[in-house]
């Protein structure tokens, strides 16, 4: 397992390590309940050193990326994020993830750890032409700064009150989604994957444990990746390898809001025009259980006793005190307020559609 600069501080904090794609991470410190409601009501520190981090730099850098991701990035300012997929040429997601845009000339993609190697492979290989080798991208220069590269994210709606005095930026002026730099190649973002307002920093890995501990000693409490997966999933957030993946297109993973078929020609577009004018057969929607039960990756979703789907991601919700969950089922079931069924061991327990987010946290969209 590779390891962030960050694993022997987690194991001195009483961090439980596993195996998270290939990486020693923190699943819990305290107990996943009081890590997550720590978040809600406060604020709360996240290692995700293991996140991929790809620089593209050069003169049609912008063209280059624009035709690799569903998302218009022409409505990305300079000092922005924009959330977006990647997808083959039959329109099936490669992964999702984040560009950072400099100027039109420099980008940074944040991808997952689990589809690093895999991207970087892809992303260089649209550089040249496959069959001639001749460069299509003249002076492009994509650079994998990934194993170089920390990210600690501050997360809770007094994220900005205790990271304020780590960083020299005026985080009240950074909006959501925008990002500005700091001292040391420090790169700090109003981003997160909680629902609640927060902050993501990028930082060389010889910084981060330094950073680290003086947040900590801030009072600034630790929480691992099990939290982390309750507050996504309360705020509706998909999570590659759960809502999406190789076999599902951006469509079916209720990720049209950053599929914009109207922009020019981009990887996997012409299959995705085809799937939308065909009909889309399946969607993602929020369950909210009715009684006690917890639903689980993996169960069938039913309608009249029919199974109609599965969740994708399953918990109990620390904040509602139900089950909540994110299912892939027939889009004819989408409509808000209809009940289903998840089969939860062989036991059929009443769900309501609903839209996400599940928790409204205190992320800011402004």
């Amino acid at each position: 397992m590779q390891r962030t600069p960050l694993a022997e501080v987690h194991r001195q904090e009483g961090g439980k390590m596993v195996d998270f794609a290939g990486w020693e991470m923190p699943i819990e410190y305290t107990g996943i309940k009081a890590e997550h409601l720590a978040v809600r009501n406060d604020c709360g520190l996240f290692d995700l050193s293991h996140m991929g981090e790809i620089e593209v730099k050069g003169p049609k850098a912008f063209d280059y990326i624009q035709g690799l991701i569903t998302n218009d990035l022409s409505k990305c300012a300079d000092g922005q994020c924009q959330y977006s997929t990647m997808c083959n040429e039959q329109g099936h997601v490669l992964d999702d993830l984040i560009t950072y845009r400099f100027n039109k000339e420099r980008f940074i993609l944040v991808v997952n750890a689990s589809n690093r190697e895999k991207i970087w492979a892809y992303m260089s290989s649209k550089v040249s032409d496959d069959r001639s080798g001749q460069k299509v991208w003249e002076g492009l220069e994509l650079k994998d700064l990934s194993l170089d590269t920390a990210l600690i994210a501050i997360q809770g709606p007094n994220a900005q009150k205790k990271l304020q005095p780590h960083v020299k930026v005026d985080l009240e002026a950074i909006k959501y989604y925008h990002f500005a730099m700091d001292d040391q190649w420090m790169l700090v973002s109003r981003t997160g994957y909680t629902g609640d307002d927060g902050f993501e920093v990028y930082l060389p890995n010889a910084e981060a444990e330094k950073f680290w501990k003086a947040l900590r000693a801030d009072g600034v409490p630790p929480i691992g990746l099990g939290a982390r997966d309750t507050l996504r999933l309360e705020s509706g957030y998909s999570l590659y390898g759960h809502e999406i993946d190789e076999q599902t297109t951006p469509l079916e993973a209720g990720l049209a809001w950053v599929t914009k078929l109207d922009k020019a020609a981009f990887v996997g577009k012409q299959a995705l025009v085809e799937q939308k004018a065909a009909g889309v057969p399946r969607t993602v929607v929020g369950l909210l259980m009715e009684g006690r039960a917890i639903p689980r990756e993996g169960y069938p979703v039913l309608r009249d006793g029919k199974v109609v789907g599965r969740v994708t991601s399953g918990t109990y919700s620390p904040s509602l005190s139900k089950g909540i969950a994110l299912a892939s089922v027939e889009s004819t079931c989408r409509p808000e307020g209809t009940v289903l069924q998840v089969d939860v061991r062989g036991r059929g327990e009443n769900a309501k559609v609903v839209r996400p987010p599940f928790v409204a946290g205190s992320v800011r969209r402004n």
